[in-house]
C-alpha cells in the first residue's frame, strides 16, 4: 500500500508541474506515436519496436500478434493485414529472441488454432495504441465483431473483451510451440488457467537452463462452462492438462456472455508468485478503468519530467516517443523481493534487470538513464554484478542468460561511467573486481576459438574474445580471432573505462596498465592507408577490409571515444581531422542507423569546430527520425536510437565514457526544461532556435563556457545552458 501512496504522490507532484505549463507542452503521453519503427522494407533493419504495453521498465509486455515471432522476426510489423492474438513477451528487440511467453485470443463460434485459421482482418481504423493500453475491434463475421483490450503493469496484464453476444463466446490459449514448450491447467473448479512455457528461442545461444519458465495465472470475471485442452492442432474438449510441444487449451463462456475482464499475473519464480504479483499490483478490487488509469499515471509522471516549448507536433511526437522507448529496458526482472537468476538457474532475493543491450545501450541510453531515471541506475548496476556472481562473468547481451553476440564487455563503461558521475548504491569493490575479470582474464577456448558472432554455445562465454592475443600482442590477431580490428578498437576503449574506476577506488598499478592498453588502438594504424588495420600474430598486415564489426574501415576510422585528441593526432591534427571527418559524411560512409558511428558528429568539437557539429546535427535528425511507422532508420536497439535523439535535441551528448562530461552541439527547441532528482530542474534556452544556423556562444548559470564540453555533474545538479549567436 505504501508503494501505491508513493506513486500516487509522485503522479501528484508532476500533474501540478503540468498543470503550469503552457498549452502546448501539456500532457505529453498524447505525443506518444506507438507505431513508430513498427514498419520497414528490410526484414530485420528497421526500427524493429513494437506497439507494446507495459509499466516503465515492465517485466512482461503485452503485444498484438500479427506474425509468428522468431529471432529477427518480432510479434508485430505495421505492414501485416491479420491478427493472430495477443502475447506476454519478452523479447527485447528485433534480432533476439523471445522466451517464457505465451498466446490468447478472444474467438466465437468453433475453436481456431492454427495461425492462419485463426488470423482476422486487421483493420488500423480500429486500431488504438497508447504506453499503457492497446484496443483493437476485429469482425468474426459478417454481422459481429469483437473488441479486445487491455492494460499493463510490470508483472500483470488486465484484458477486457466484448464478446457478440449472439456467438459462441471462446478463448483460445497457446502454451508452447516448441518441443515440450509448454503446459496448460485448467481448473474449472477455480475458474481459473495456469500456463508456463519455458521456450527460449536464444537457447543455443546460452547454457541449459532447466528451470527457466514463464508463469502465468489466469482469473476470470465471468464463468466459463466449458473447457478442452488442444495438441497439434487437435481439441480434447473437457481435458484439463496438456504439456509439450503444439500444446494449449480453450473456454467457452456462458451463452450470453457479452464481456469478460481477465487478470493475468506473470512470473519467471512459480505460480504462487504470480499470483502474488496479481495481488500486487492487480488486486480483486481494482476495476479495469482503475488499473488503466494508474498505468497512465505512471507513464505520464515519467514523461512529463521534461517539458518543451517551441515545438511541432510531429517534433513533440517524436520526442516523446524516443523518450518513452528510453524507459522499456532494461526490463525488471526481480519480483517483491526475489529474482529468477538465468545464471545459475536458481531463485535469489533482491532486486535485478535484463535486456541489457550492451553493445549499443553504453553509448547514449544508459547515460540518459544517470539523467532522467537516477533511482534505478544503481539497481541496474547491481543488477549485473550478481550476474557476475551467478554465472561467473557480466554477459555482453543476456537474454536472459548468456548469448555470445556482440563484441567487447561494455558493462565496464556503464559501470565505470555511473561511478565517475556519482552513483555508489552497489558493492564498489565486487564491481570493479568484475569489471577487471574482463579486462584480464581470456575466456575459456581462447586459443583455440574464432569466436564467431552468434557462436553456437558449447560451455564457454565469450567475453573478451581474441584477449589473449591483445595482451600478449597488444592487438587482438587477425588470424586467430575474427573481428580483430573491432575487437580492438572496442576492448582498448572498455580498457579506459576501468581504468577511471581503477583510479578512484586507488587501484593505481591497474589504473597505469589499463591506460596504457587503451592506447593499443594505435598498433593498428596503418599511417600509409591512413585506416586501422587487421593483423597477423606475426605482425604482417590482413586485408583492408577484413576485421570489422557491423561496420568497415571508414567506420572504425573514428571509433577511439577514450583519446579523440590522440586520434586526431593521429590523423594529421585538428584541421586534417576535420576534414577527414567531412569525408566521412559527405562520402556516404556515415550511417546512423547503427550505432558504431553515434558519437562522429561530436568529434569535431575537439577540432575548435563546434560549428560543424552544429550544422549536421540537424540533417541527421531529419533523415533518420520521422513521425510514422517506417520513421527509424535502424533498429531502435532497446533505446540507444532514440537516446541519442533525445541527447541532441536538448544540446549535449556523452561521447566518451567515464569521462564525467558532454559534449555540447545545438538544441532543436527553444525552450525545455528537464526535472532532475531532488527536484532540482535544468532549463536549456536556444531563442534564436530556426533563425540562425549557428549558436556557439553557450553559457551555464550566466558564465560563457570557453570550451565545447560541459560537467555532467553540472547538468545534473541543474542550472541555465544557453545557446546564442553572439
Amino acid at each position: 500500500m505504501m508503494k501505491l501512496l508513493n506513486i500516487k504522490a509522485g503522479a501528484l507532484f508532476w500533474l501540478l508541474f503540468i498543470c503550469m505549463l503552457p498549452a502546448d507542452a501539456q500532457e505529453p503521453i498524447k505525443h506518444v506515436n506507438m507505431f513508430i519503427g513498427s514498419d520497414g522494407k528490410h526484414p530485420t533493419e528497421y526500427g524493429g519496436t513494437t506497439p507494446a504495453v507495459s509499466a516503465p521498465f515492465g517485466m512482461t509486455q503485452w503485444c498484438a500478434v500479427t506474425r509468428i515471432n522468431d529471432i529477427s522476426k518480432t510479434m508485430y510489423h505495421h505492414r501485416d493485414a491479420h491478427l493472430l492474438g495477443f502475447m506476454a513477451t519478452h523479447q527485447p528487440a528485433v534480432w533476439m529472441g523471445d522466451y517464457g511467453f505465451f498466446t490468447l485470443m478472444p474467438q466465437v463460434g468453433s475453436l481456431k488454432i492454427k495461425p492462419e485459421q485463426r488470423a482476422v482482418k486487421l483493420d488500423r481504423s480500429k486500431e488504438v495504441a497508447t504506453p499503457y493500453s492497446y484496443k483493437i475491434e476485429y469482425g468474426v463475421s459478417k454481422e459481429s465483431t469483437i473488441t479486445t483490450e487491455f492494460t499493463a503493469t510490470s508483472r500483470c496484464s488486465f484484458f477486457r473483451i466484448k464478446y457478440p453476444k449472439n456467438e459462441k463466446a471462446i478463448l483460445f490459449l497457446e502454451a508452447g510451440r516448441e518441443k515440450d514448450g509448454g503446459g496448460i491447467q485448467v481448473l474449472p473448479d477455480k475458474q481459473e488457467v495456469r500456463i508456463y512455457n519455458k521456450e527460449r528461442h536464444d537457447s543455443h545461444l546460452g547454457p541449459v537452463l532447466k528451470n527457466l519458465k514463464g508463469y502465468y495465472v489466469l482469473k476470470f470475471s465471468k464463468p466459463f462452462q466449458v473447457h478442452g485442452t488442444w495438441r497439434d492442432g487437435l481439441k480434447k474438449e473437457g481435458n484439463q492438462t496438456e504439456e509439450g510441444s503444439n500444446v494449449g487449451g480453450y473456454i467457452e463462456f456462458a451463452a450470453g456472455t457479452d464481456l469478460v475482464e481477465i487478470r493475468i499475473g506473470s512470473s519467471f519464480i512459480d505460480y504462487v508468485q504470480a499470483q502474488d504479483n496479481l495481488k500486487q499490483e492487480m488486486p480483486e478490487r481494482a476495476s479495469f478503468g482503475d488499473t488503466k488509469k494508474k498505468v497512465k499515471e505512471i507513464w505520464s509522471a515519467n514523461l512529463s519530467k521534461i517539458a518543451i516549448k517551441g515545438a511541432s507536433k510531429d517534433d513533440l511526437d517524436i520526442f516523446y516517443t524516443a523518450f518513452f522507448r528510453t524507459m522499456q529496458y532494461p526490463r525488471e526482472f526481480s519480483e517483491y523481493g526475489r529474482y529468477y537468476s538465468a545464471f545459475d538457474d536458481k531463485v535469489h532475493e533482491g532486486i535485478s534487470y535484463n535486456a541489457y543491450s550492451l553493445w549499443d545501450t553504453f553509448r547514449a541510453q544508459h547515460p540518459w538513464l544517470q539523467l532522467t531515471q537516477p533511482d534505478r541506475v544503481n539497481g541496474m548496476v547491481t543488477a549485473l554484478v550478481q550476474m557476475y556472481q551467478e554465472g561467473g562473468w557480466i554477459p555482453k547481451w543476456p537474454n536472459p542468460s548468456y548469448t555470445n553476440i556482440m563484441i567487447g564487455t561494455h558493462s565496464d563503461a556503464v559501470i565505470a561511467d555511473a561511478y565517475v558521475n556519482g552513483f555508489r548504491g552497489y558493492d564498489l569493490e565486487e564491481a570493479y573486481k568484475a569489471i577487471r575479470k574482463n579486462a584480464f582474464s581470456a575466456p575459456a577456448g581462447d586459443d583455440s576459438s574464432r569466436w564467431a558472432d552468434r557462436q553456437l554455445w558449447t560451455g564457454n562465454y565469450e567475453a573478451r574474445g581474441g584477449l589473449t592475443n591483445y595482451m600478449k600482442l597488444g592487438y587482438v590477431a587477425a588470424d586467430k580471432t575474427n573481428e580483430s580490428v573491432s575487437g580492438t578498437m572496442e576492448f582498448a576503449m572498455d580498457d579506459y573505462s576501468i581504468a577511471q574506476m581503477a583510479k578512484g577506488l586507488g587501484h593505481m598499478e591497474d589504473y597505469k596498465i589499463l591506460m596504457k592498453r587503451s592506447e593499443y588502438y594505435k598498433n593498428l594504424y596503418n599511417s600509409k592507408t591512413g585506416f586501422f588495420q587487421a593483423r597477423k600474430t606475426n605482425g604482417n598486415w590482413g586485408s583492408p577490409d577484413e576485421g570489422f564489426t557491423e561496420g568497415g574501415k571508414w567506420t572504425y576510422r573514428f571509433c577511439v571515444m577514450q583519446n579523440v585528441p590522440g586520434l586526431v593526432d593521429l590523423l594529421g591534427g585538428k584541421e586534417q581531422f576535420a576534414s577527414e571527418l567531412d569525408k566521412n559524411f559527405d562520402g556516404g560512409h556515415y550511417h546512423h542507423d547503427n550505432e558504431p558511428g553515434h558519437h562522429f558528429v561530436y568529434m569535431y568539437n575537439f577540432c575548435d569546430r563546434l560549428d560543424k557539429t552544429q550544422l549536421r546535427i540537424p540533417g541527421i535528425i531529419e533523415s533518420n527520425y520521422k513521425n510514422k511507422p517506417d520513421g527509424l532508420s535502424g533498429n531502435d536497439d532497446c533505446g540507444q536510437m532514440s537516446a541519442w535523439y533525445l541527447f541532441s535535441t536538448l544540446g549535449f551528448y556523452p561521447l566518451t565514457p567515464a569521462s564525467g562530461e558532454y559534449a555540447l552541439g545545438i538544441p532543436r527547441f527553444k525552450e525545455v526544461t528537464l526535472r532532475l532528482k531532488d527536484n532540482k530542474q535544468l532549463i536549456i534556452k536556444a531563442s534564436e532556435v530556426g533563425k540562425k544556423a549557428l549558436l556557439t556562444k553557450i553559457s551555464f548559470d550566466g558564465k560563457v563556457l570557453d570550451k565545447p564540453f560541459i560537467p555532467v555533474k553540472d547538468i545534473m545538479e541543474g542550472g541555465i545552458l544557453e545557446f546564442r549567436s553572439k
